[in-house]
């Protein structure tokens, strides 16, 4: 979408630093969301684990029956088995960490895509309410809610584009007043008036 001429410039500089901070603008939604997708994938990992790891005790216990075949004494045997279920073990775990890990922080990453044009749109709609009828910045690329973003600026620019009519009407008025002579109160508060009209568009 091109850029609209009605929209604000961003600020200039250098881009902000990203801390986690800016990424939790919405902590309740965002971390509850995350944490009921970890916790599913959590819990069918240890489950799966589990189960792997059952299946390894089996191979374990023929490889205890092999070594035993072989003439391997019995303190070898056992710890050999030890190791071997020990590094499965970790391994699992350790799997398991990984992608705990990973499915949090891109939770995290996902939501903001979400909360942070949400979270944009709500302050615009403040301003709107107190009377600014502006919008200023872009989403940025690959954050969601874009259609919902380019049909407010369409509301936008259309209550702008009315406005500046009613501004012209009022200033026609002000002029015919003048013309009349109208009283200087008269003429004064249509003034005020067209001026706070320009002003909502600034």
């Amino acid at each position: 979408m091109t850029a609209n001429a009605e929209s604000l410039p961003k600020p200039t500089g250098a881009p902000p630093k990203r801390l986690l901070r800016n990424y939790l603008l919405d902590a309740r939604f965002q971390l509850k969301y995350t944490g009921m997708v970890v916790g599913v994938t959590l819990a069918v990992a240890t489950v799966l684990g589990y189960l792997a790891y059952q299946q390894s005790r089996g191979q374990t216990e023929m490889m205890q029956l092999n070594m035993a075949a072989e003439g391997a004494t019995d303190e070898f045997i056992r710890e050999s088995a030890e190791s071997y279920d020990r590094n499965l073990l970790l391994a699992i775990g350790g799997g398991i960490l990984v992608l705990v890990l990973s499915l949090g922080i891109t939770g995290i990453l996902v939501t903001h895509r979400v909360v942070g044009p949400a979270y944009k749109l709500k302050r615009l709609f403040v301003d709107v309410a107190q009377g600014h009828l502006r919008v200023y910045g872009k989403l940025r690329k690959g954050d969601e809610l874009w259609d919902v973003f380019v049909e407010f600026e369409k509301m936008i620019n259309k209550l702008r584009q009315g406005q500046r009519d009613e501004i012209a009407q009022l200033q026609s008025i002000i002029d015919r007043a003048k013309e009349v002579s109208a009283s200087e109160r008269v003429v004064s508060e249509l003034e005020g008036l067209r001026d706070r009209m320009e002003a909502e568009l600034n």
